[in-house]
């Protein structure tokens, strides 16, 4: 008989764990039977959920509840903001950005990133200066590496120069602060399932009178800015997720303890500017990503790959390729602590690490 393993999840990145107060709130929300644009009773109950979770997650970004649109998240709201901004604008775009804004603008171009994962600011000088008008996106903190960039910097430069700015804040909120003035951000997107609340809800935030083309029209919800019955359990679900998130300022001990055993074991981290207090992309010279992934899952530990990987043929990690990390970016694995994660599971990642890196540590093969 095969020992049971106990799963310990340290993907948080790709999803949190669903916090108990998400849950319970979610579960409330599916008794509201009416629609939250009908006028009767049932659908002014259901209203009354809806306005409350707006009003929520936008204080949560020192944004006014009017200037939320709920939607079905992070990728929905980043395709809706380059849809609507970008008409007539070029995009640019930075390098390490997640692959739901490179395939919302196809025809940006791209701005380079410095050796540590942040935004080369003089670039972004460089293609905005005397040019057309440009509307640039850019991430706050990478999914892959929890890198933070220079956004305010950014947004500096884009005012002056005449550009707006989307910025991809699905990865920081919860994690770090997130304000869209103090970030300069003419639109924002958030998404419930990365702190803690149930999958299929995010918002995009707006500038105070920022006009938003719907990219998906109906009845003239949210303003006419996004059509369709809205979500409510998960949007509740959210909301209750972004009060009960306190930051993650508590994971960052447990991080560099993780990250200290992982170098000691031959490991490289990669991304070493300011970052996420939960995430580490640790690469294992010679041990490919998807070897690595798979011998942790077998010890119990769920990580992802900085790589992707298909039909065996392994695609280095383009962030970490964009780093100009060379080799790395095949052999990178990324571990991110959830909002629940304790030290015993820090322990069980630094042996289950540990062992693997003694057994597997080899040159990667060509295939």
């Amino acid at each position: 008989m095969h020992e049971l393993v106990e799963e310990i999840y340290l993907d948080a990145n790709a999803s949190e764990p669903l916090r108990p107060e998400a849950r319970s709130a979610a579960i409330r929300a599916l008794e509201y039977g009416g629609n939250p644009a009908s006028i009767h009773a049932p659908g002014r109950a259901a209203r009354r959920v809806l306005e409350e979770a707006r009003a929520a997650v936008a204080g949560a970004v020192g944004a006014q509840p009017a200037d939320l649109v709920f939607c079905s998240g992070g990728t929905e709201a980043n395709g809706t903001a380059i849809a609507a901004l970008g008409a007539g604008r070029r995009s640019l775009i930075g390098a390490t950005e997640h692959d739901a804004v490179r395939a919302a603008a196809p025809n940006a171009e791209w701005l380079p990133v410095h050796p540590d994962g942040t935004l080369d600011l003089a670039a972004l000088s460089a293609a905005l200066a005397g040019r057309p008008p440009a509307l640039v996106c850019l991430m706050l903190a990478n999914n892959e590496t929890g890198v933070l960039h220079p956004v305010a910097a950014a947004a500096s430069l884009c005012r002056t120069h005449g550009a707006l700015l989307h910025v991809d804040a699905v990865q920081a909120l919860g994690r770090v602060a997130v304000n869209r003035a103090d970030l300069g951000a003419d639109t924002l997107a958030i998404s419930g399932h990365k702190l803690g609340g149930p999958k299929g809800a995010g918002a995009l935030v707006l500038a105070p009178g920022m006009h938003l083309q719907a990219l998906i029209a109906g009845g003239g919800q949210e303003h006419g800015r996004r059509g369709g019955t809205p979500a409510l359990p998960a949007i509740a679900g959210f909301a209750a997720a972004v009060r009960a998130a306190s930051g993650a300022g508590h994971l960052a001990p447990l991080r560099d303890r993780l990250e200290r055993a992982a170098i000691a074991a031959g490991a490289t981290v990669c991304g070493t500017g300011p970052r996420l207090p939960n995430t580490s992309c640790l690469a294992l010279p010679g041990v490919r990503a998807e070897t690595q992934v798979i011998t942790l899952d077998l010890a119990g530990i769920a990580v992802s790959a900085g790589a992707a990987c298909s039909s065996g043929k392994v695609a280095e990690s383009r962030v970490l390729a964009a780093m100009a990390l060379g080799p790395l970016a095949a052999s990178a694995i990324r571990v991110s602590l959830p909002w629940n994660a304790t030290e015993r599971h820090v322990d069980a990642f630094i042996d289950a690490y540990r062992a693997m890196a003694q057994r597997l540590a080899r040159p990667i093969c060509a295939a």
